[in-house]
């Protein structure tokens, strides 16, 4: 359906108490989720109650930042600027506030984002192993993808996933959320215990780094895209 041109689609979920909107940063698409037995008629009624909203969301939302020769992309909160040469090898490189990075310049928005994504593992799979070792627990499985609006999860299993765009994040951001799923680990919940918990692995507050991924993270999600 749609709000003023704007696309909903609207989801019936047997969970669902009550109705709640979500927009995907990535997609700019907007998502309705309510009850058994909503009608749409209904379901439209909701949502433009919330239009305001919507059209304020959407218009934050940052345009698409291609990766190409002399744009910039932030490493570990450092914006780091595409230096490319057609003589260099493939082999991408840091260098002060430079990514260094030859071969050809079709796919190299690819070739930087499969290089990153592999820091990324490597990276995260050493600060788990870091604060597991702190709450003297273990992770089954330490992973990575790209959600639209999780940085982070933790299964029952003991497994867990990551956003690779957190690389781009600054460390104290990235931590704090390794630090958050680690607990998850201990405590599959979000009770006091578990805050506490978080705040003892990561030894800062951890509302400074939620607070940066909030009013942040969306520009994230439009690089590489």
């Amino acid at each position: 359906m749609s709000l003023d041109g704007i696309p909903v689609t609207v989801r019936v979920s047997p969970r669902a108490r009550r109705m709640r909107l979500r927009v995907d940063t990535r997609t700019r698409s907007v998502l309705l989720t309510g009850p058994r037995r909503i009608s749409q008629r209904r379901a439209l009624a909701w949502a433009a109650t919330h239009r305001d909203w919507l059209q304020a969301t959407l218009a934050a939302i940052p345009d698409r930042a291609p990766i190409v020769p002399g744009s910039t992309v932030p490493l570990f909160g450092v914006p780091r600027h595409i230096d490319w040469a057609s003589g260099r090898p493939r082999r991408i490189e840091v260098e002060a506030d430079r990514l260094l990075v030859g071969g050809p310049v079709e796919g190299l928005e690819s070739r930087i984002v499969r290089w990153l994504r592999a820091e990324a593992i490597d990276l995260l799979r050493r600060e788990t192993s870091e604060f597991a070792a702190k709450a003297g627990v273990s992770a089954t499985r330490v992973g990575v993808g790209d959600p639209a609006s999780r940085w982070g999860s933790c299964s029952s299993s003991g497994a867990i996933r990551y956003s690779w765009r957190l690389v781009m994040a600054p460390a104290f951001v990235r931590r704090a959320t390794v630090a958050h799923e680690v607990a998850h680990l201990v405590h599959l919940d979000h009770s006091p215990r578990f805050h506490a918990l978080v705040e003892q692995l990561l030894g800062e507050d951890p509302r400074p780094a939620r607070l940066w991924l909030r009013r942040q993270g969306a520009t994230l999600h439009r690089i590489g895209r």
